[in-house]
């Protein structure tokens, strides 16, 4: 049986910040690997036998899998950075050869090291690493993000993320740079990103993003849109109600199911900040698309959000249904989006305004799903229901990996 691959994690201090345990594997190896910095770290002194056996490796992945294969059951240390677990060789390489053939002893991560200088939790932070993700991918997740923190690379300097960042219009972040974690040149700039991307650092950084109180999502200031299905950060959203917004997926399939048409007349039920009846008011550029939402904030953002499309056909109500419809013409079209318990009720009133047409109704839950088929059920109308399971592709390493989103149930029904 081969011997187990031990996957040592060392900080910037070297040797003197391994515990006892990681000192032992070390000094014990038979077999050390890894770039040429991290064997520099821990072969000075007399803490390494000299007959050990050295590997420097700064080739592919597949290469470093070929070598670790050529062991021959040598007691071997694989030197890494920091947690070798968090964005770091240790999960391709159990991915690769299997679980059982290593073991892994972690450092303090750079990482959480970057957290703890700035005094910020990173619980619930975003984390990645420029590496392996796209730039313009991370700069979306960071639009709706609370706290950030980023491997930067030297190709994606901190000055390029700033940079990046502020020609989307995300200006609402303070930016901390730490450079040299857990060295004597050990460094922390902060500033915000206009004074971040006038300066160069040490490729040796994590970039901590932390967002300033009361902020609201600011659109990508994109100026092309579609006709619908338009990204999701293009439009304002309220932070406390972040990712209620209906996903650009389910808008497509919604509006298509409602058949919309030049001169629909539509009303959008709990439109929060627009996205859905926006859409819509493009397609029925000469009918009448009526946005309902009680929230104030979410009235103000979808005016905000209106103003980047040319959408005379939208009419924003400011109100809570069914009071607010009561003076509205009849609609063709209906689309209900919610979580709360009140969307059933929501549907049995607006079924009863309208004469001929299409409604569809988004929900979360499986609750609300029944609860609004039975209703719609109860009033002649045939549904059909689907259930809407996206993922979304994001690049790591050398594979794409998929991010679900919450599924969607949306039960549809012709009028008449």
């Amino acid at each position: 049986m081969n011997e187990r691959i031990h996957i040592v994690g060392i900080g910037d201090d070297g040797l003197d910040g391994l515990t006892g345990h990681a000192r032992r594997l070390v000094s014990e190896a038979e077999v050390l690997i890894g770039n040429q910095a991290m064997l520099d770290k821990v072969t000075d002194g007399d803490s390494v036998d000299d007959g050990v056996q050295r590997i420097a490796v700064d080739g592919t992945l597949d290469a470093l899998t070929k070598k670790l294969a050529g062991l021959d059951g040598k007691r071997a240390v694989l030197l890494a950075g920091g947690d070798p677990l968090f964005y770091g060789i240790a999960k391709f390489l159990t991915d690769s050869l299997g679980k059982e053939r290593f073991e892994v002893v972690p450092n303090v991560s750079s990482m959480q090291l970057a957290f703890a200088r700035v005094k910020e939790s990173w619980d619930d932070a975003y984390l990645t690493n420029l590496a392996i993700a796209p730039l313009d991918r991370v700069v979306d997740t960071i639009r709706t993000a609370d706290r950030v923190g980023l491997f930067t690379t030297e190709a994606i300097p901190p000055r390029a993320v700033a940079e990046a960042l502020l020609d989307r219009r995300i200006d609402y972040f303070n930016a901390y740079v730490c450079e040299n974690l857990g060295t004597p040149n050990e460094t922390v700039t902060q500033g915000d990103l206009q004074s971040i991307r006038q300066q160069s650092f040490s490729p040796l950084n994590v970039m901590v993003l932390v967002r300033r109180k009361g902020v609201a999502d600011r659109p990508s200031g994109a100026t092309r849109h579609r006709l619908f299905g338009n990204p999701d950060d293009l439009f304002l959203q309220s932070r406390p109600k972040r990712g209620l917004l209906t996903p650009s997926e389910v808008r497509c399939i919604a509006l298509a199911e409602l058949e919309l048409t030049p001169d629909t007349v539509m009303w959008d039920v709990g439109a929060g900040s627009g996205s859905m009846a926006i859409e819509a008011a493009q397609i029925a550029r000469q009918g009448q698309v009526f946005a309902i939402e009680m929230d104030a904030e979410d009235y103000g953002l979808m005016l905000e959000n209106a103003k980047m499309f040319d959408v005379p056909a939208l009419q924003p109500v400011h109100g809570q249904a069914p009071e607010a419809w009561q003076n509205l013409p009849d609609p063709t079209a209906i689309f209900v989006g919610g979580s709360g318990r009140m969307v059933p009720d929501l549907v049995r009133a607006a079924l009863q305004r309208i004469k001929h047409g299409r409604i569809a109704v988004s929900v979360s839950s499986p609750d609300n799903l029944v609860a609004v088929q039975a209703v719609m059920e109860s009033s002649g109308v045939q549904t059909e229901v689907r259930m809407i399971n996206i993922a979304r592709g994001t690049n790591q390493l050398d594979r794409v990996r998929f991010e679900s989103l919450n599924p969607m149930f949306l039960v549809v029904g012709q009028v008449g």
